[in-house]
């Protein structure tokens, strides 16, 4: 349309930790499961099929603490789309406005919303929850990678969780950070698409292409 133009909006950076995190958390749930439950997947005995699953989890598992770094890297070196202010929009009240006008319109009380750039300030505030679970689903899973070699520098830097909780808890939190990440990446995919098609904004092709469609001011 004439009143719009393409701006490029999310980096290389941004765009390949996103697809990396979007892998590496199916890698990791699909082996996950595995592991907890042997049968849940009902896999035909193979010789040392554990041991290869443990093995594809745990390279996966560094893959995506590797990427989680690299993003949290790029909240500071990005340009202004990446950076930390987008995911902590309540901090101002310019943030907290365009969070209430957005929620407004998500539960259909408004037909407009704000139109920004970047993330919309209510996103941004969930994609912080969503950093922080990622943080607690590396922080558990190294935590018991560790447990074989409790003299190890990632036992000393994880070791100190078993102060707190039990092996036992540890796995639960583990576990049910993992199908609370399945629940967002679900959610997620699912409001992209829509406001996709409700607003026109190119949200699903500007991950792939880096290039948003913005309004002219």
């Amino acid at each position: 349309m004439a009143n719009l133009y393409e701006k490029y909006v999310w980096e290389i950076p941004v765009r390949v930790s996103h697809w990396v995190n979007f892998l590496a958390i199916i890698v990791l749930s699909v082996t996950g499961i595995y592991i907890g439950a042997p049968k849940t997947l009902a896999l035909q005995p193979a010789q040392y099929v554990m041991g290869w699953t443990r093995f594809v989890h745990f390279v996966a598992g560094y893959v995506f603490t590797v990427s989680f770094l690299a993003r949290l890297y790029w909240m500071f070196a990005g340009n202004r789309y990446a950076r930390w202010p987008e995911f902590v929009p309540f901090i101002n009240q310019a943030g907290r406005r365009n969070m209430w006008q957005t929620l407004r319109y998500y539960i259909f009380i408004d037909k407009s919303i704000p139109h920004p750039a970047g993330h919309n300030a209510l996103a941004g505030a969930t994609y912080t929850l969503v950093f922080l679970l990622y943080l607690v689903m590396i922080c558990t899973g190294f935590a018991l990678y560790s447990e074989h070699a409790p003299f190890s520098f990632m036992h000393t830097l994880t070791g100190w969780l078993f102060l707190l909780f039990s092996n036992q808890g540890i796995r639960l939190t583990h576990h049910m950070v993992m199908w609370l990440l399945i629940a967002f990446a679900i959610h997620h995919i699912y409001s992209a698409w829509l406001m996709d098609v409700k607003e026109r904004g190119g949200v699903m092709s500007s991950i792939f292409s880096g290039y948003k469609p913005v309004r002219k001011r």
